[in-house]
């Protein structure tokens, strides 16, 4: 098997594992990142994204090989109970969590669209999270919380 190099929440990692597994394998399976979800194994629910480079991408199709010398970000490296991230804050203090299976996917593709836009509208914030399902009806805040997270680190 061949060595796939990454850098998985700033830290350099390999791992022996066939070049056609899925990134949420291993992942979850060898190094212990159960932030990102199983949900549909389709790319359709976005339980399972993490942040490949400064893009959410689904690690339930996203083959090993392709992550080969690129950044990954998981939930796990947003931030932690001692220093969490403004999004993370966010969602706690707009009550955004119900049960807790898609939020951290939806982190993940809040936290690729503030990279890329750190001054989202509403809207923007809608169409980030629109590959993010959740049946909880948390939607309404969880935009808020984005907006939240969004100005809370603008602010100098």
């Amino acid at each position: 098997m061949p060595e796939i190099r990454f850098r998985l929440n700033g830290v350099e990692t390999s791992i022996d594992a066939d070049q056609d597994t899925s990134l949420l394998s291993c992942l979850r399976g060898r190094l212990g990142m159960t932030g990102a979800h199983f949900g549909c194994g389709a790319n359709e629910c976005g339980a399972c994204y993490v942040m490949i480079g400064d893009h959410a991408v689904a690690a339930c199709d996203t083959p090993l090989w392709s992550v080969m010398d690129k950044d990954i970000t998981t939930p796990e490296g947003l931030g932690s109970a001692q220093a969490p991230h403004p999004l993370q804050r966010a969602f706690i203090a707009e009550q955004a969590l119900q049960c807790g299976y898609c939020v951290p996917g939806i982190l993940i593709s809040a936290a690729a669209l503030l990279r890329q836009n750190p001054n989202p509208t509403a809207a923007d914030v809608r169409a980030a999270l629109d590959r993010n399902l959740c049946r909880c009806g948390s939607h309404n805040r969880m935009v808020r919380a984005v907006l939240r997270a969004a100005a809370e680190m603008a602010a100098p």
